[in-house]
């Protein structure tokens, strides 16, 4: 405004002026009254020139015309020098200030067009922007309707339209079947041919536009909008009521369209793009549009450090492998591999120097090529002045890291010694180190001398949930089957969103929604059930433990409950259980701890001081096996318990899985809940492998199983595979892990890339095909 007043004509003389504030609730005299108290003495009227205030005020009943201005100050415009400048300025913020956003200039007798401070344009006021407008996760920011989670309860399309590979010939639409609803499709097949609506294509086939008309209608027709319309306007009805919660469920707000912002947010553009569809491109092209994006040299002034941490925070998330997620990707949906890979860029991103790192794992969920990335990023953060402590069982991550500790000898009670310290090359070198065995490749997980061949399939057909490109997959069964591919590729989705879900549902089974795909054929019938082996806690009570959840503890209850002194006092087999009463400790009962809640406090648990925590009654302890009682037995490793139980031919068979999946480590009794993921699975995998071939044929699926595992344990495990596998049970196995990928019978590879350069089919076949596609990164570790 200064600079404005400064280039016009010297000499012109300037008047900066506001509107006269016509009060409805107050009298002319007292507003004139108040600007006098003010210190503003004359009026500007146009045409007219200036009139004092004072004059006015003389007149009884003084009256100014709408279009009056008042007087903030007067200037001869000439070259000003700084002071003059500073009382141009303060009188502009008077002008401002007094009328609430607006200033006036009078230049030679002529009205200037207007000044405004106020965020407005087009007659429109418009939120100035602070940083809390574009968080969905603040008030102020979040969209009304939604309250900042983009869903609301609606009308869910997936549950009016549950199998989109019908016609709407066949009922597709689930509110229009029966004989009375079934008016409105009859309406529709009617009058289809009227504007060429294919009632006899598949949903999934429809155009956009075709499956826009079903939902909104036509001249010709009355749509799903509409049905669900006249259903809400019958709710007093009950059959409506039911109706309606039938097809409710979580849909896009339709205030923002699953933006989770208020439409003020998103009225303010960069480079013509708000903030909503930035956070919708995935991570690479984001990275390709900051640095494509051409700013004024204003806006480079402005948003220089902002720029700096924005492309700084990209580069570190392509950097640790993850250019395929999208930046409003929810956080429960991610995989703790990836949660971990955030956290490393966030840390990245505070550039802080002189501090320890401690990692566990960070390469879970991670492809051989992200994984050399993520090397990439751990040798930045030490190359910055950091300590980088990695627990890690990758090959790639040890080969490349400055110093090794090595633990051992085994697992569990059997280990906690540091078997060796030093550099890679040395490891390699020693004996003692079975880890250094592994990677000099003393000793090998060798992949099988014959392959096997399937003889039966079950076929996906038209794949395209999230990025999978339409694609038909052939899942052989009768074999180990591994799915491989980049991370982001579209494994998880295609296994665990199309094929679990859609088996289950066939089975009969409560499962979640299935992906979209055109169906699923081949030997589905000759599957007796599917089995999803993942990593999740077998039990989170303290009671939970392996020896039960693998049902050996019946048979241990029974040959203690056989024992002379057991006869003798009467004890059956429930008196050696602690979940029942009878032989279990009263002042526990069967827990081994007592637990005192604090007020304010975390609960404190103290052992039991009647049974030292041993959770059962005296008299029960004092029966023995071999001079072993129900404690000590429960205290033992599975290798221990199968030694010493190796006369009873019944218990050794129900325990011997457990070692064979390698928890021979493992005490019987070991809390389920201080059992890790890995430990976990294993447990779940050894009662399986109990039961025999008496369980028909069940189609087990492992989502990388071998996180959290050893070269040794990786080689017991193929071996439980390859033990079900001869029990006529399948295998299907989404992995990262080449030892267990050149080990298949049958691979099935996705890509090339993450994201939207992923889902396509890139090979399906024997692992030592896989050599041959170039495009496959799978293809060049192998």
């Amino acid at each position: 405004m200064v600079d404005f007043i400064s280039k016009l004509k010297e000499g012109s003389k300037v008047h900066i002026i506001v509107p006269f504030p016509h009060h409805a609730k107050r009298e002319v005299s007292e507003e004139l009254n108040i600007l006098m108290q003010k210190g503003f003495s004359r009026l500007y009227l146009p045409g007219k020139g200036l009139q004092r205030i004072e004059e006015l005020m003389e007149e009884k009943k003084p009256k100014v015309a709408k279009d009056a201005f008042v007087l903030i100050d007067r200037i001869v415009v000439r070259n000003f020098d700084d002071d003059e400048k500073h009382r141009i300025a303060d009188s502009v913020q008077t002008a401002f200030y007094e009328s609430e956003g607006e200033c006036h200039l009078e230049v030679d007798g002529e009205l200037q067009p207007h000044f405004s401070n106020r965020y407005e344009l087009d007659g429109m006021q418009f939120e100035e922007p602070v940083p809390n407008l574009f968080s969905f996760n603040n008030p102020y920011g979040a969209c009304p309707t939604c309250e900042g989670f983009g869903q609301v309860l609606g009308i869910d399309a997936d549950l009016v339209i549950p199998d989109k590979r019908l016609s709407v010939f066949e009922n597709a639409i689930a509110p229009w079947r029966g004989e009375k609803m079934g008016e409105y499709k009859e309406a529709l097949i009617k009058v289809a041919r009227k504007f060429g609506f294919p009632v006899h294509k598949p949903i999934s086939e429809l155009t956009d536009e075709q499956y826009q008309v079903l939902w909104t209608g036509n001249e010709h027709f009355y749509g799903l909008n509409e049905f669900f319309k006249m259903v809400e306007q019958n709710l007093y009805k009950v059959q409506y009521r039911v109706l309606q919660a039938r097809y409710r469920g979580r849909t896009i707000c339709p205030t923002c369209n699953g933006a989770r912002l208020r439409k003020e947010a998103l009225y303010v553009k960069v480079g013509g793009t708000d903030i909503s569809r930035l956070v919708e491109m995935p991570v690479e092209k984001l990275k390709v549009w900051f640095d494509s994006i051409e700013l004024s040299a204003y806006e480079q002034q402005v948003s220089k450090r902002i720029m700096i941490e924005i492309n700084h925070r990209l580069k570190t998330l392509l950097d640790v492998g993850l250019g395929y997620l999208t930046l409003n990707r929810v956080a429960n949906t991610l995989s703790g591999g990836e949660s971990q890979r955030i956290q490393l860029t966030r840390t990245l991103g505070s550039n802080l120097t002189n501090s320890l790192y401690i990692l566990d794992e960070p390469s879970i969920g991670l492809h051989a090529r992200d994984t050399l990335r993520l090397i990439g990023v751990l040798k930045e953060l030490r190359d910055l002045g950091n300590t980088v402590v990695v627990v890690e069982h990758d090959e790639q991550l040890m080969e490349e890291a400055d110093y090794i500790i090595d633990m051992g000898p085994l697992a569990s009670h059997l280990g906690g010694e540091v078997i060796f310290a030093g550099t890679y090359e040395q490891i390699l070198k020693d004996p003692k180190s079975l880890t250094g065995r592994y990677l000099s490749s003393a000793l090998q997980i060798e992949p099988p001398q014959q392959l096997r061949k399937a003889k039966q399939f079950i076929e996906v057909e038209g794949a395209r949930q999230h990025n999978l490109k339409n694609i038909d997959v052939k899942f052989p069964l009768g074999v180990l089957c591994v799915v491989s591919g980049v991370s982001g590729s579209g494994k998880t989705t295609l296994v665990k969103q199309i094929l679990y879900p859609a088996l289950m549902k066939m089975k009969g089974e409560f499962t979640d929604r299935v992906g979209q795909h055109r169906a699923i054929k081949g030997a589905v019938d000759d599957v007796t059930q599917v089995e999803m082996i993942d990593q999740n806690p077998i039990g989170k009570s303290s009671r939970s433990n392996p020896v039960t959840y693998i049902k050996a503890y019946d048979e241990i209850r029974d040959l203690y409950a056989k024992q002379p002194v057991s006869k003798m006092r009467g004890f059956q087999p429930k008196h050696f259980s602690f979940n029942v009463d009878g032989g279990r400790c009263d002042t526990c009962k069967g827990e081994g701890e007592v637990i005192v809640e604090m007020q304010f406090l975390a609960d404190v648990h103290l052992q039991c001081e009647s049974c030292g925590g041993k959770r059962f009654k005296e008299e029960v302890l004092e029966v023995t096996y071999k001079g072993k009682n129900i404690y000590d037995v429960l205290e033992m490793g599975v290798d221990d318990a199968i030694e010493f139980f190796k006369d009873d031919k019944d218990v050794v068979n129900k325990i011997r899985p457990l070692s064979d999946v390698g928890l021979g480590y493992v005490k019987l009794g070991q809390s389920s809940d201080t059992l890790s993921g890995g430990e976990a699975q294993r447990v779940k995998l050894a009662s399986f492998l109990g039961k025999g071939k008496a369980q028909g044929h069940i189609l087990f699926i492992f989502d990388e199983p071998t996180t959290g595992l050893h070269f040794h344990d990786i080689k017991k495990l193929l071996n439980s595979f390859h033990a079900l596998i001869e029990q006529g049970h399948s295998i299907l196995v989404i992995e990262h892990n080449m030892d267990v990928i050149k080990s298949a019978d049958w691979l099935i590879d996705l890509g090339p890339e993450g994201g939207e350069g992923g889902g396509n089919l890139l090979y399906a076949g024997v692992p030592e095909g896989l050599k041959k596609v170039k495009e496959s990164y799978t293809g060049k570790f192998l």
